[in-house]
């Protein structure tokens, strides 16, 4: 199952910073994935980018994240207030755990 967490658009002056003069929309989802073991929480980030009439979507999702559903609402709220893309977004998960064994994927 997935869940809208929260969404924003990127400002004008960091998109100006980039050369980017159209606007850019982050949503952030929490995906629910249910096991025989229990419950997985994972995340996916969705990027339009309305350059023309036809808007241009990128999505990337990380599943079976953890089984702690603080910690990836923890996460979400992360990455919606720091802008994370989803090329990014492995990277940004690894890096909230210290030790690679707790992720579950």
């Amino acid at each position: 199952m997935k869940t809208f967490y929260g969404g924003t658009y990127i400002g004008k002056e960091i998109l100006a910073r980039n050369h980017i003069y159209h606007p850019v929309r982050l949503e952030y989802y929490k995906i629910e994935t249910e096991e025989n073991i229990g419950t997985f929480y994972g995340i996916e980030v969705v990027k339009t980018e309305y350059k023309t009439e036809e808007p241009e979507v990128e999505t990337n999702k990380v599943e079976h994240v953890t089984m702690e559903e603080t910690k990836i609402d923890d996460m979400l709220e992360k990455f919606k207030e720091g802008t994370v893309m989803p090329d990014v977004l492995e990277e940004m998960v690894e890096e909230q755990f210290q030790e690679k064994e707790e992720l579950c994927y």
